[in-house]
């Protein structure tokens, strides 16, 4: 920590501040006699303070800040992560880490996800030779080629890694067809604009500057306990709130009613209000708007003027000298004044940055000591221009260099003018600058060298600061600073009149949000680390109020996460503390656990946030179209319907099973349970005998099978044929002279009546117009007789044994008379 040592007015001169590096002084003679440095006092003063101040300590009342509204409806989306965007490979070549983008697999999401937008124009290209429905056609000209089957194999595609994934030749062919073009204009382009997309995010990670200055106000009431909160709310943030609370000492704020809100074309960014000459103000900026509000005392806003920023707005304030004046910056480098007199003027505009080159388009202006004086801001330095002045000219106030010892890299955060009309305020020439390394404290009359500078030490990104009143009489005033992660700290800075400003003791860490998790009653998995993700939620609005008390001063604290909510904490002054005193410890109440409970049981009601790419499931309808679903019966599936309703594990009671020491033997498989035994019998190797008996079982005696089609009925008949009787290819031939005998001729055998009923049997899978037909041709087939000793043969053996003499017979035959032409068989 590094204290400035005391400057004595001394070393100033009266008049207008010198310039070394314009050599165009003019621009200041409207605010020379404004800015003057009283008299030099003697050394003896009373006056005359010392470097640190009294020691001031504030106790919290709760180890943590606790939720002052509920949830709001709408679900939350923390947006990308760091995770998402980074390469998870590694080189290995690399001597020191490097975040590397993945853009390949960014771009095959946005392709799956967004084809329509990738893939658009490449379409209307394509529309002259492709068609969604039809068939193909073509002319002289042109081919016109019908793409429906195209699109059906595409719905069932899947991304690589799938198991059901599968390419058909369509999209084979297509893709090596359209590769050429498709891989040409779709990578080139789209990569181009995807890497400058991807860019862009990762520098909204390292550090989002669009809530800077706070999206959270407090606007004083009638009485110095009321006062109403304006915060943005809902899934995106369109949402302006205005809730009345009213702070009583000792205990914790109430809350009013239901808040009051305004819907609004976009996220809202920034929130300032302030009080000038009894009249409240309030200004809100969006990304492409501005708005200013009049609030009146019983706290109902009345707008004044809506204000679009076509290349976006960065920052607003709201003048303390002159009510309804409001400054406004844009990304293009342009400073607006706007006066209910006056309307909108242009005042300053410079693209490039103030001392070197910046990529960063982020301008801030606010107002100073004089009320046509405003300072001009980017991440190099800060400069302060004179509206009346010529265009171009002005001085600089603070830039990252060698005057200030600005580390290197450093860039400026926030800038925040501190000076206010008061009986017990700041000099009215102070400025507040902070970097991502340090903070400082800037005089208008001595430029480019800070007063006071102090390296803060917050791990993220300071954008909010708070100057509050002094708590008491002769107290220093509590300066609050946020990080953007959530952290917060508090200073005293000490300094009336002529006096150097300094710190009054060491700087003090309040807790933040992420400690409140104790507070909670403990949770599974899953809810646990989405309410821990809630309460890390970064931080976009800071506010602060100390109502007059005539006991000890107590500080009331708001927060405002980028999920909305709004966390309050209440501090109490101690009372001289000791300089070895020891930190001040808190304890949750339990007020403090239920009021939490009540937050954590309305989040959970909130449905979660769908996810922002997702695997697509697999088509199933060719690989599960010939199945019917069948439904489930028993207590299982009711049970395990009930248990995911409500929320809870699964047990063995919900499926119907009995505990371990308990369980009732398994049935055995009755004579219904067709799938046990087809199991059975293929695992015994039976399962040909097993189909068989069942096929025997649903025919029956008095049943008939289905009568299937034609071509069907023709290829079983000529199966079965083939395996019961010999179905050769050649006729029989004509007989010789030596087999003209009518004794040498072979009698057909006399079929038996079980024969008659097996040919029955096949026979009526024949239509009734074949059945004769049939008969006929068997009756003139040569049949075997029963096999010797009046065993009775199986169908298949007969038919191998039947097989056998006629192939003989017609070997026979071929030998002795000559080779003719085979006649086909027919119906």
């Amino acid at each position: 920590m590094d204290f400035p040592s005391s400057l004595p007015p001394s070393l100033f001169t009266t008049g207008p501040l010198g310039l070394s590096d314009v050599p165009d002084v003019s621009f200041m003679c409207s605010w020379r006699d404004a800015l003057t440095l009283p008299e030099s006092l003697p050394q003896g003063s009373e006056n005359t303070a010392p470097h640190v101040a009294k020691v001031l300590l504030w106790e919290p009342d709760t180890p943590g800040p606790l939720p002052l509204l509920p949830p709001g409806p709408d679900p939350w989306d923390p947006g990308v992560t760091a995770q998402d965007l980074l390469f998870r490979g590694g080189y290995q070549f690399r001597r020191q880490p490097q975040a590397v983008l993945d853009v390949t697999e960014q771009l095959s999401r946005f392709l799956w996800d967004h084809g329509d937008i990738a893939f658009a124009p490449l379409g209307k290209l394509m529309l002259e030779n492709f068609k969604l429905e039809g068939a193909r056609s073509r002319s002289k000209k042109k081919t016109v080629v019908s793409v429906k089957r195209l699109l059906q194999d595409l719905g069932g595609h899947q991304p690589w890694g799938c198991p059901w994934a599968y390419l058909s030749h369509r999209q084979r062919r297509f893709s090596i067809l359209g590769g050429p073009i498709l891989s040409t204009s779709v990578a080139s382009l789209l990569g181009e604009l995807l890497h400058e997309e991807l860019a862009l995010r990762w520098e909204q990670l390292l550090l989002d500057d669009a809530f800077t200055g706070g999206a959270l106000a407090w606007v004083p009431g009638r009485t110095p306990e009321a006062g109403q909160l304006v915060y943005p709310a809902g899934g995106a943030l369109d949402r302006l709130y205005f809730q009345k609370v009213n702070l009583t000492p000792g205990s914790e704020p109430r809350v009013l009613g239901g808040p009051g809100h305004i819907r609004l074309r976009g996220p809202v960014r920034q929130v300032v209000t302030r009080t000038v000459q009894g009249e409240a103000l309030l200004a809100v900026r969006s990304d492409y708007h501005c708005a200013l509000w009049k609030v009146s005392k019983q706290g109902q806003p009345a707008p004044l003027q809506v204000l679009q920023v076509e290349k976006g707005a960065t920052g607003i304030s709201l003048s303390p000298h002159l009510p309804g004046e409001l400054a406004i910056c844009s990304r293009s480098g342009a400073i607006c004044l706007w006066t209910p007199q006056d309307g909108l003027q242009q005042i300053y505009k410079d693209p490039e940055t103030l001392v070197f080159r910046d990529p960063s388009p982020w301008r801030w202006a606010d107002f100073t000591a004089h009320p046509r004086v405003l300072t001009v801001g980017d991440r190099t330095g800060v400069k302060m221009v004179d509206t009346q002045g010529p265009q171009g000219c002005g001085l600089l106030l603070f830039r990252g260099g060698a005057e200030a010892s600005c580390q290197k890299g450093e860039r400026v955060l926030l800038t925040q003018y501190l000076g206010e009309c008061g009986p017990e305020c700041l000099h009215p020439t102070l400025h507040l600058i902070c970097t991502q390394f340090s903070l400082y404290l800037v005089d208008e009359r001595l430029p480019l060298v800070p007063l006071l500078k102090w390296n803060h030490g917050l791990p993220s990104a300071p954008l909010l600061a708070r100057l509050l009143p002094p708590p008491r009489t002769g107290l220093p005033r509590p300066l609050l600073l946020a990080g953007q992660g959530g952290e917060l700290q508090l200073l005293h800075i000490a300094g009336e009149g002529a006096s150097t400003p300094r710190l009054a003791g060491p700087p003090q860490s309040l807790p933040s949000r992420s400690d409140s998790l104790s507070a909670f009653p403990p949770l599974e998995p899953k809810s646990q680390w989405r309410l821990q993700e809630r309460l890390t939620a970064p931080a976009i609005g800071l506010a602060a109020a100390i109502p007059p008390s005539a006991n000890t001063p107590v500080l009331s604290l708001f927060q405002l996460s980028a999920a909305g909510d709004v966390f309050h904490q209440g501090l109490h002054l101690q009372a001289d503390p000791g300089p070895d005193s020891p930190a001040p410890t808190a304890s949750w109440t339990p007020q403090a656990t239920a009021s939490c409970s009540r937050w954590l049981k309305a989040l959970l009601e909130v449905a979660p946030a769908p996810p922002v790419w997702a695997a697509p499931t697999f088509s199933h309808r060719r690989l599960l179209g010939c199945f019917e679903p069948q439904k489930a019966e028993g207590k299982a599936p009711e049970g395990l319907r009930t248990a995911m309703a409500k929320g809870r594990l699964l047990q063995l009671r919900d499926l119907g099973l009995l505990p371990t020491e308990e369980r009732a033997p398994a049935p055995e498989p009755g004579p219904e349970d067709e799938l046990s035994e087809r199991l059975e019998a293929a695992w015994e190797g039976q399962a040909a005998a097993w189909w068989e008996r069942r096929r025997g079982s649903s025919l029956g005696p008095g049943k008939q099978p289905k009568r299937h089609k034609r071509r069907t009925q023709l290829s079983n008949t000529f199966s079965s044929l083939s395996g019961r009787l010999d179905l050769s290819d050649a006729a029989s031939p004509p007989p010789s002279p030596e087999q003209t005998l009518p004794a040498a001729r072979p009698q057909p055998p006399v079929t038996p009546p079980s024969q008659e009923s097996t040919q029955e049997l096949w026979a009526r899978a024949v239509p009734s117009e074949r059945q004769q037909t049939l008969r006929d041709y068997m009756a003139e087939l040569p049949l075997q007789g029963d096999a010797p000793g009046g065993a009775s043969v199986p169908s298949s053996q007969t038919s191998s044994v039947r097989a056998t003499p006629s192939r003989q017979r017609a070997a026979v035959r071929s030998g002795s008379q000559p080779h003719c032409k085979k006649p086909r068989m027919g119906f």
